[in-house]
């Protein structure tokens, strides 16, 4: 099926670039694996390497910076790795910091870079778990 047909929820709340990047990772891994969650996890490696997840959607990353957002986008298929649910991990404490304060994450200046990159998840997971009951 065309990646356009199973765009994922987050992505049609997001930007056309967003939206291109999936569905072309997705249809050419489709072309050489079969539909499946092997297709879409190919789909959403891609488009860590250029958008984030913020709230309900996906953003270009800061400055237009590209790579891996988190270590599952960055292993090669078949080892185990964690995924960072679109957080781009990699960014700076004070991108993270931003990011949490946009989204009204509460005590955000005590927390470490790690403890933001969790607390933008968690936020995440938040918003887009409300707009998919609207």
């Amino acid at each position: 099926m065309p990646g356009r047909e199973e765009l994922p929820s987050t992505l049609e709340r997001s930007a056309r670039e967003a939206q291109r990047t999936w569905i072309k990772a997705h249809d050419s891994a489709v072309e050489q694996y079969g539909e499946g969650e092997r297709a879409h996890r190919v789909a959403y490696s891609a488009l860590k390497h250029t958008h984030e997840k913020v709230g309900d959607h996906w953003e270009r990353k800061e400055r237009g910076r590209k790579g891996p957002s988190d270590p599952r986008a960055a292993t090669p298929r078949g080892k185990p790795a964690r995924s960072g649910e679109g957080v781009d991990e990699n960014a700076s404490k004070q991108h993270l910091y931003d990011t949490a304060k946009r989204l009204g994450v509460e005590g955000r200046s005590r927390m470490s870079k790690a403890e933001l990159a969790e607390a933008i998840r968690e936020e995440n997971r938040s918003r887009t778990r409300e707009a998919r009951e609207r």
